[in-house]
């Protein structure tokens, strides 16, 4: 224990030196409010470190937001144009369908006109050949009625053309090396021609003959010239010149063969087709057949 003395010299030294006292204190509490702003700087500083990375977090997330808003237009922009393209499909599709029903329609159409020209053209043909028949039976009615009336007059006979008439040595005569038409030829050709100008719808045809005497050449002319004579007659008889044509075959084509007095003067002759014209027979071709 401190003694009297002593103690009232220690407060006489704590009242004569008060500082370091207060030193202490004042040291205590600048400790205390450092401690404190330590631990309020940590916690701030955490806080801080956790905003940071809150911030962060934020802002990667408003850039997937924006991303996602950028897809998103991208999208919506894709799909505009996809609905604009479906909206021109579906225009195209139903001109296309429209199209195809016109052409469908225009198709059955003509498939109805064709069937409607196809009968038409059945009933023409129909109606053609009925007419065709018709006249085939006329035109050979009217060669048979000409057949009977010129077999009066000469030798006549049917060919695939129409008629040939043979004016041989016994009807129409001509004198050795003479294209010299006799009275009794006149007669005969005249009584021809009145047959045929009771007809119409054919040509004649002339063909001159002669014998085997004499060179190719000169029966060839002379044939020639028998030809013509009798078509002289006949346009002067009343034949329309027009459709009469002849032709000469010499001695190339002889009706009686051989060199005798009777075979020659038989085949100094004449023959006269009468072809008709109004109606093409089967199993025709080339010119009236003469023998």
């Amino acid at each position: 224990m401190l003694a009297p003395d002593q103690v009232g010299q220690e407060n006489r030294d704590s009242t004569r030196f008060p500082f370091p006292r207060m030193y202490k204190i004042a040291l205590a509490v600048c400790l205390v409010l450092l401690v404190c702003l330590s631990v309020v700087g940590f916690y701030l500083y955490n806080r801080a470190q956790e905003a940071e990375e809150q911030l962060a977090e934020l802002s990667q997330l408003v850039t997937d937001l924006t991303e996602s808003v950028e897809r998103a237009t991208e999208s919506a922009a894709i799909a505009r144009s996809a609905s604009t393209q479906a909206e021109e499909l579906a225009q195209l599709a139903a001109r296309g369908r429209a199209i195809a029903e016109a052409s469908q329609r225009a198709s059955d159409l003509r498939a109805r006109q064709a069937e409607e020209e196809a009968d038409d053209a059945l009933e023409i043909a129909h109606e053609t050949q009925q007419e065709l028949n018709r006249l085939r039976r006329q035109r050979e009615e009217e060669l048979n009625r000409l057949q009977k009336a010129l077999s009066r007059i000469v030798e006549t006979r049917r060919t695939a053309l129409g008629l040939v008439m043979n004016l041989g040595s016994d009807t129409l005569k001509f004198d050795f090396d003479k294209a010299t038409l006799r009275p009794e030829n006149r007669e005969i050709l005249s009584r021809i021609a009145g047959v045929l100008l009771t007809s119409a719808g054919y040509r004649v045809q002339i063909y001159g003959h002669t014998d085997d005497i004499g060179t190719t050449e000169y029966n060839q002319e002379l044939s020639e010239r028998r030809a013509a004579t009798v078509r002289e007659y006949l346009i002067q008889a009343g034949i329309d010149s027009g459709i009469i044509a002849t032709k000469g075959f010499g001695k190339s084509n002889p009706r009686v063969p051989g060199g005798s007095n009777e075979a020659r003067s038989m085949n100094r002759r004449v023959e006269i087709g009468i072809i008709d014209t109004m109606v093409s027979y089967e199993g025709v071709a080339g010119e009236t057949e003469t023998q």
